[in-house]
């Protein structure tokens, strides 16, 4: 028996997607800018490590204070308005960062003027894949959203010190400054709210505003341990890529192989998210996808911890990452489902906001914790690790999306 209930997927869908992909690539590649150049910087403007740090630091703590009210705008006034304040943000101030290159305090400035734009874009992940897309198609669509963080971040990492090799750290923000602002131009003029009718059931379509879709969320036990589980994940991440380097040399590793291995994070982060949600769609399965990612994260973490040889240790990064990072979309996209009504920009936004929160606590946290003897790591990753396998066992008390089974019943009649 045929599903009654007719809705019209469009190709255009893919279009809007590869802009907006874009301008999230490149608000992260303008977050890490100054992660690989440390050094340079410090020498360039005349400021301790810790200054350069704030300049990526910053991304967390303004996400933390404008995550609320960017997913409030986002939901109350559509993508268009809340993509396009994030857009404009990373725009505006991304090219000011190019006309004052010398000025550290402008710096940041501008720097925190695109951390502002950062949750803007990235809280509407779920609500754009939920806008455009069927829903055996959004966990792919939000990979796609999530890949496009990781590319940027890769990008970032590779590029920026490429370019100050040829321009100097002046050219090379001037050059990123006219891709944001281009980047920016091509969302404001192509960016589009939605397709002319929705791409699924009504039942898959109505959402609640934020200030009610947050009474609702913390209702559903399941969500909450989510939100514990991106605590975890999320705060693992951050933390781990912040000090690779710490981590590997009191074991000997070189700095070129601890960004080597930081590098294969991402790839393997990349892969993932490509990989993974398309099989959670083609399935129509979240929980096992979260359970795999996560108990696969926990064991790469425990090769990265005590890894003596190169080639383990490089498995384990790219592995770490493969899990991962892929378990994000599937993740926000496993949020979105089990909280409807309420809406995808506000579960979206309140998961990588605890895993803000989590970075910032886990990246001091390893800091203050390291050996005062020779700067190791172990004791703080062993204590990341038993965290792992812990947020592993909570994904098993995890129930399958009731709207991913519901729409596999559609399938089937």
């Amino acid at each position: 028996m045929q599903s009654t209930i007719p809705f019209k997927v469009y190709r255009f869908r893919w279009t809007i997607l590869v802009i907006y992909m874009f301008l999230i690539a490149v608000n992260q590649m303008l977050w890490i800018t100054f992660a690989p150049i440390t050094s340079d910087a410090v020498s360039y403007y005349g400021v301790s490590d810790i200054w350069i740090g704030i300049l990526s630091m910053c991304f967390m703590i303004v996400y933390v204070v404008v995550s609320i009210p960017a997913s409030w705008i986002i939901d109350k006034y559509g993508i268009r308005v809340g993509v396009g304040i994030g857009a404009a943000f990373t725009g505006i101030f991304g090219l000011l960062r190019g006309f004052v290159t010398t000025d550290f305090d402008m710096l940041v400035i501008a720097q925190v003027g695109i951390a502002i734009g950062q949750p803007f874009i990235l809280n509407a992940i779920t609500k754009f894949a939920a806008r455009w897309f069927p829903i055996d198609e959004r966990a792919t669509a939000a990979g796609l959203g999530t890949l496009a963080m990781y590319v940027g971040i890769l990008v970032g990492m590779v590029l920026t010190p490429y370019l100050i090799i040829g321009s100097g750290i002046s050219g090379m923000l001037y050059i990123y400054g006219i891709i944001a602002m281009v980047t920016a131009a091509v969302f404001m003029v192509f960016g589009k709210e939605g397709p002319p009718t929705a791409p699924c059931r009504p039942d898959q379509e109505e959402r609640s505003l934020v200030f009610d879709g947050i009474k609702n969320i913390f209702k559903v036990k399941d969500f909450n341990w989510l939100l514990l589980i991106f605590f975890i994940g999320l705060g693992v991440f951050n933390s781990v890529t912040t000090w690779i380097e710490n981590i590997l040399n009191p074991r000997g590793f070189t700095n070129t192989q601890a960004g080597i291995t930081g590098g294969l994070m991402i790839a393997g982060g990349i892969l993932g998210a490509l990989v993974i949600p398309i099989l959670s769609d083609r399935y129509r399965r979240r929980t096992p996808f979260i359970i795999l990612a996560l108990v696969g994260s926990t064991l790469c973490l425990a090769g990265i911890t005590f890894a003596t040889a190169y080639w383990l240790l490089l498995v384990s990064g790219a592995g770490l990452g493969f899990f991962l990072l892929s378990s994000g979309p599937i993740g926000f996209q496993y949020g979105a489902e089990i909280t409807y009504p309420t809406s995808e920009g506000t579960s979206n936004g309140m998961l990588l906001l605890m895993g803000q929160i989590s970075g910032i606590a886990f990246i001091f946290g390893m800091d203050m914790f390291k050996s005062p003897v020779n700067g190791s790591m172990t004791m703080p990753l062993v204590l990341l690790i038993v965290l792992m396998g812990i947020s592993a066992l909570i994904s098993t008390r995890l129930k399958e999306s009731a709207m991913m089974k519901k729409e596999e019943v559609h399938k089937a009649a």
